[in-house]
């Protein structure tokens, strides 16, 4: 579903001191999470800035090893090793993590859903090739997140069937930047952004008092830093599920992985989804959820549980709810892709 969403956000961010202040920008970029990872921070010392950052990477790592779906030796390969067999205990972040998943799809009635793994194992965007219709119908049969079964007490998850297999990927890096910025605080520092892949969290201000400002892209420009919007992004997470990432085409058709989990398939009514909200897991996994939604539903939902939104359908149409800070629109970038 949303396993490799990564550049979907252009943070316009400048690497550079202010005069006049004691605080200055540091940053530091990292491949983790099979994705680029920023930590910026502002800090009036370059020790308590390093600190502070190294503690960050630190537990990234941390997490990934715990929740890494390729790696056979994490919780979640376990997890999903012993489906439909025995419960797997797990860690306070791994069992944490999970119920975050199944809040999200419950919130968008499963468009969103971590059991998406069976499918997921079906496409292959580097090969270009549309899995058989008939093992898409079957491993359907395995996706459910209702399927899934949480133990508390004993910090146990079990997937009931045999076949399925967890992928959070679509919520993952979103949970954390979450968890950087805790760190982050944690170790003095009032001010930064992390950055995980498109996944991207802010807080505080820059040095100067003016808040971070990120840019979405432009779904369809072949320039990369292209957007087709800015808004400023204060205490605030952002999380885009975009078309343009990893996609194959044939006979006109485009490909790409954010996949339908009720039809195995991959979602076709948005090109661009973009979700504000005060927690990254959430605005990871509702960016791909209201991707396979679509604008009328999305919107909708974003004004019941408070948050922002801006979608980009497949006519290049853009749609936006009304409290984004700061916000910028250039729908003249689209205009001038449209047929």
């Amino acid at each position: 579903m949303c396993s490799f969403l990564i550049y979907y956000l252009v943070p316009l961010l400048v690497s550079v001191t202010i005069s006049f202040s004691l605080e200055h920008i540091y940053q530091r970029t990292e491949i983790l999470m099979y994705t680029i990872v920023s930590v910026t921070v502002v800090s009036d010392s370059k020790e308590k800035a390093d600190l502070a950052i190294e503690k960050a990477f630190d537990e990234i790592r941390r997490i990934e090893k715990l929740i890494n779906f390729y790696s056979p030796t994490s919780e979640v390969s376990l997890i999903n090793k012993y489906a439909g067999i025995k419960p797997v205990k797990v860690s306070k972040e791994t069992l944490e993590i999970i119920k975050k998943a199944i809040y999200v799809s419950d919130i968008t009635n499963g468009a969103f859903d971590a059991t998406i793994g069976p499918l997921v194992k079906l496409w292959d965007f580097h090969r270009r090739v549309i899995p058989d219709k008939k093992k898409i119908y079957k491993a359907k049969k395995y996706v459910g997140y209702k399927n899934i079964v949480i133990d508390e007490k004993n910090s146990t998850v079990y997937l009931k069937k045999k076949g399925m297999y967890i992928d959070l990927g679509g919520i993952a890096k979103g949970y954390t930047a979450d968890k950087i910025v805790e760190i982050l605080k944690k170790s003095g520092i009032k001010s930064g952004i992390v950055a995980v892949g498109g996944d991207i969290k802010a807080f505080g201000r820059k040095p100067d008092g003016s808040p971070w400002i990120v840019g979405v892209r432009h779904p369809r420009s072949e320039n990369r830093s292209d957007v087709i919007a800015t808004l400023y992004l204060e205490d605030k997470a952002i999380s885009t599920a975009g078309d343009y990432e990893r996609y194959f085409i044939i006979d006109s058709k485009r490909y790409h992985h954010i996949l339908d989990p009720a039809t195995g398939y991959p979602a076709t009514e948005s090109i661009s989804v973009t979700v504000i909200s005060d927690n990254g897991y959430l605005a990871d996994g509702l960016s791909t959820g209201f991707f396979v939604l679509g604008p009328e539903k999305s919107l909708t939902l974003a004004r019941k549980y408070k948050v922002e939104v801006i979608i980009v359908d497949k006519k290049l149409n853009l749609y936006h709810t009304d409290n984004i800070p700061g916000l910028k629109i250039f729908k003249e970038k689209l205009q001038s892709h449209k047929n």
